[in-house]
């Protein structure tokens, strides 16, 4: 892509074009040299959108409170994209795009730009170029940013880098807050929410999840409190409470000064993240071009392991 070409995508996804929008997404998926000049010159004009991100075990319905929340904004004039990270397909490495077919009813709305990318064997619950987006939709002037994760378990905790608030769905009589427990998200939760409330264990839940967070509460004091909402994704009941817990939890960050704190952490974990992202990389490069030679020593216990590791690490 041509410098001019370039600075020309730059332009149209300033004015909010959907198509260039679209089309930087590609790029940054590519890692095409084009995106890192596009992000450059976008990213001036970040850092204002509201990003809620939604994590949580597979199957709870996190598409389809994200499609009710998603009418509640739009009802307010505000413009949304949702940054979906499906599993990836074994053959293609593409996404699957099932959250894009649950948010169908959103799909042609000018003012919602959804975008599924491949989680590619990523092991943060969001693609690797998931922040890179969420960056070109800011730019494009979407007001609101949602982040849905693939439900892999504790590699999620990586969503509360990414996003201000993190919503963590669960789902009655399943165990998943025992298992969000141990995998540490609900440390990372700064709202609850038990979906499928009609379902007869849906206060049971609710019982114990809020038993978990005071012991914790109890063991490391804090003044946020994470509140507990019980959905349901089928008809929409519970959901604006949701969104009013969500921008209550905003609240507090602006007024306790945890919101500047909070970007200013993410914005050091991403940088440590792509920069580590890039060393494994070059090392990765490096091994598979020295591996007929070094290897073979290795193979050979002419160099132990460690001491071959420690060479491309100094090389690189």
């Amino acid at each position: 892509m041509t410098e001019k070409t370039s600075e020309g995508l730059t332009e149209r996804l300033v004015s909010g074009d959907r198509r260039a929008l679209a089309r930087v997404i590609s790029l940054i998926e590519r890692e095409d040299p084009a995106a890192r000049d596009i992000v450059a010159a976008v990213y001036p004009k970040t850092g204002n959108a509201i990003t809620i991100g939604f994590t949580g075990p597979p199957g709870v319905g996190k598409s389809s409170i994200i499609a009710r929340l998603i009418k509640l904004y739009r009802d307010e004039g505000k413009r949304v994209a949702i940054v979906s990270v499906d599993p990836s397909s074994p053959f293609s490495r593409g996404a699957i795009l099932g959250d894009r077919i649950r948010l169908t009813d959103h799909f042609l709305d000018p003012g919602v730009f959804i975008r599924s990318m491949g989680s590619r064997g990523h092991l943060g619950g969001l693609a690797g170029g998931s922040r890179l987006a969420a960056m070109a939709m800011e730019a494009a002037g979407f007001d609101v940013v949602l982040y849905e994760t693939v439900g892999v378990g504790q590699g999620e905790v990586e969503v509360a880098s990414a996003a201000e608030t993190v919503v963590l769905a669960l789902q009655p009589g399943s165990g998943d807050a025992v298992q969000a427990l141990k995998a540490g998200v609900m440390e990372i939760a700064d709202v609850f929410c038990v979906n499928k409330a009609d379902h007869p264990q849906a206060g049971n839940q609710k019982t114990q999840v809020r038993q978990m967070l005071e012991i914790g509460h109890e063991l490391t004091p804090d003044p946020w409190m994470p509140p507990i909402v019980l959905t349901r994704g089928d008809n929409g009941e519970g959901v604006a409470e949701l969104k009013a817990e969500i921008e209550r939890h905003r609240d507090y960050l602006f007024e306790s000064g945890e919101l500047e704190n909070r970007r200013r952490e993410s914005l050091k974990q991403f940088v440590v993240g792509w920069a580590t992202a890039r060393l494994q990389k070059e090392m990765q490069e490096r091994l598979e071009r020295e591996d007929e030679g070094l290897m073979e020593r290795v193979y050979r216990r002419e160099i132990d392991p460690i001491a071959a590791s420690e060479r491309i690490y100094h090389e690189v």
